[in-house]
C-alpha cells in the first residue's frame, strides 16, 4: 500500500475506475480463453467504440457547465445522410463531404446554443426538442432509406495506418507512434520532476518515477504490439487517431487554457463566474456548438465504418456518452469532470460491452449490467463527496503530494486537480 502511494501519490481508492477497467479485462481475457486482448479484438474494441468516446469528450464539457444534451444521437444521424446525399448527389469529393459535415454540426449547435444561452430555455428542453427535429430531419432527408458513401469516405471509420518503409513484420508507421507515446511519457515526467524542484516542492524518489514510467510504457509498448501485428492491411485504427489527437486537443483545452477555466468556473457558481467577468453566456453557447460539431464527427465515422447512412443510425448514443462521462467522475450538478476520465469511464463500458459480447451474454442482461455499472459507479462518486472525499476523477488525476478541499458554494475545481479555487482566482490568472 505505501508503495503504491510513493508510485501514484494516493491510496488505492484514487484508481477506482482504472482498477476496474484492469480489472475487467482481466478477467474477460480469461473468461473467454485469450480473446480479449488480440489484435482483431483490440482493433474491434477501438473502430466500434471511437465514435461514442468522441461523444464523450464533447459531453463531458457540456456537464462540467452545468448542462446535459440529449440530441446527439440525433444531430449524428442527421449529419451523417446529409453527408451521405451530398456526396452522392452532388457529386462532392470525401473531404468536402466531411467538411460539409462539420459545418452542418456548426450550424446545429449555435441554434441549439442560442436558445440555451441567450434565451435562457433549459439545455435539457432544447436537446429534447433537438433529439426529435433532427431525428425526423434525417428520416425526412433519407426517405428512412439507406445511403451509401464512397469507399474514399469510409477510410475514416474503418481505415488504418498504411504500410510504409521496409518489411519488419510490423506495421512500421504503428511502432513508431507507440515509440513516440513512451517519449512523451518519459519526457512528462522529467518535466514534473524539474518543475516541482523549481518551485520548491516535494519531488518524488527516482525509483518511484522509473516504476511509473515503466508501468505506463509497457502498456503502451503492448498495445503497440497488438495492433501492429494484425492480419495483413491492419494496423492502428484511423478512428483511434482522431480520438487520440481530440483527447490530446481537448485535454489541453479544459486544463491550460483560459476558455476552458471559464467552463469550469460556470459550472462550479454561474453566478460568480459572472461578478468574475466571466461571459457565461459566451462559454454555454460555445459547449454547445462544440458537442455538436463532435457529434456530426461522430456521425461521419460511424457511417464510414458502416458503408452507408441509415435511418437509425445514433439511437441510443446520447445514453452511452452520458453514462461514460458520468462514470468518469464528472458530478450531476456541473463544474467537475475531466476529458480524461469521460473516456476511462467510456473504455469501462466499451470493455464490459465486448466482453459480454465475446460471452455470448445477451443483448437483455448486457443492458442491466451496464445499468448497474453506471448506478453503482455514480453512488461510489456520491458516497465520498458525502464523507468530504474527492471524486473518483480527482483522485485520479491529482498531483503528487496534493490535498484536496472540500466543496464550498463559491468555489469551483480545478480540472488538472480537485483542488478547489475561486472563480476570481481563477479569472486572475487569465
Amino acid at each position: 500500500m505505501n508503495s503504491l502511494k510513493k508510485i501514484f501519490g494516493g491510496d488505492t481508492r484514487q484508481f477506482g475506475m482504472i482498477f476496474a477497467l484492469i480489472a475487467l479485462v482481466i478477467f474477460f481475457q480469461w473468461q473467454t480463453g485469450g480473446k480479449t486482448l488480440t489484435s482483431g479484438n483490440m482493433m474491434n474494441l477501438f473502430n466500434g467504440n471511437s465514435y461514442i468516446l468522441i461523444l464523450a469528450i464533447g459531453m463531458v464539457l457540456v456537464i462540467i457547465a452545468g448542462h446535459i444534451d440529449l440530441s446527439v444521437g440525433s444531430v449524428a444521424a442527421f449529419a451523417g445522410i446529409v453527408v451521405a446525399i451530398a456526396m452522392r448527389d452532388w457529386g462532392l469529393p470525401w473531404f468536402g463531404g466531411i467538411l460539409v459535415g462539420l459545418l452542418l454540426g456548426a450550424l446545429i449547435g449555435a441554434w441549439q446554443g442560442f436558445w440555451v444561452a441567450y434565451v435562457g430555455i433549459p439545455a435539457f428542453i432544447v436537446t429534447l426538442a433537438g433529439m426529435l427535429l433532427f431525428r425526423g430531419a434525417n428520416q425526412f432527408v433519407g426517405k428512412s432509406n439507406t445511403v451509401p458513401v464512397p469507399e474514399g469516405f469510409q477510410y475514416i471509420g474503418s481505415g488504418y495506418l498504411p504500410e510504409v518503409g521496409p518489411v519488419t513484420g510490423y506495421n512500421n508507421l504503428t511502432v513508431l507512434l507507440g515509440l513516440l507515446l513512451v517519449a512523451f511519457v518519459i519526457y512528462n515526467e522529467l518535466r514534473t520532476r524539474k518543475r516541482l524542484a523549481r518551485v520548491g516542492a516535494e519531488v518524488p524518489e527516482m525509483w518511484v518515477s522509473l516504476v511509473k514510467v515503466g508501468l505506463i510504457s509497457a502498456a503502451i509498448l503492448y498495445a503497440t504490439y497488438l495492433f501492429a501485428t494484425g492480419r495483413p492491411g491492419t494496423s492502428f485504427p484511423i478512428p483511434g487517431l482522431i480520438l487520440g489527437a481530440l483527447v490530446v486537443i481537448f485535454g489541453f483545452i479544459s486544463n491550460k487554457t483560459i476558455a476552458g477555466r471559464h467552463v469550469y468556473a460556470v459550472g462550479g457558481n454561474r453566478h460568480a463566474a459572472e461578478l468574475s467577468g466571466v461571459q457565461s453566456k459566451k462559454v454555454n453557447f460555445m459547449v454547445m456548438m462544440n458537442m455538436s460539431i463532435l457529434a456530426a464527427l461522430a456521425g461521419m465515422i460511424f457511417v464510414g465504418r458502416s458503408t452507408a447512412s441509415g435511418p437509425f443510425d445514433g439511437v441510443g448514443w446520447e445514453l452511452d456518452a452520458i453514462a461514460a462521462v458520468f462514470i468518469g467522475g464528472a458530478a450531476v450538478t456541473g463544474g467537475v469532470g475531466t476529458v480524461i476520465g469521460s473516456i476511462i469511464g467510456g473504455l469501462v463500458m466499451a470493455v464490459l460491452n465486448n466482453g459480454l459480447q465475446l460471452l455470448g451474454i445477451g443483448a437483455d442482461m448486457t443492458q442491466i449490467i451496464k445499468g448497474l455499472v453506471l448506478l453503482v459507479a455514480v453512488a461510489f462518486d456520491v458516497y465520498n463527496k458525502t464523507q468530504g472525499k474527492p471524486s473518483i476523477t480527482g483522485l485520479l488525476t491529482r498531483n503528487f503530494g496534493n490535498k484536496s478541499k472540500p466543496d464550498l458554494p463559491s468555489e469551483v475545481r480545478s480540472p488538472d486537480s480537485e483542488q478547489s479555487i475561486s472563480t476570481k482566482e481563477v479569472i486572475s490568472k487569465s
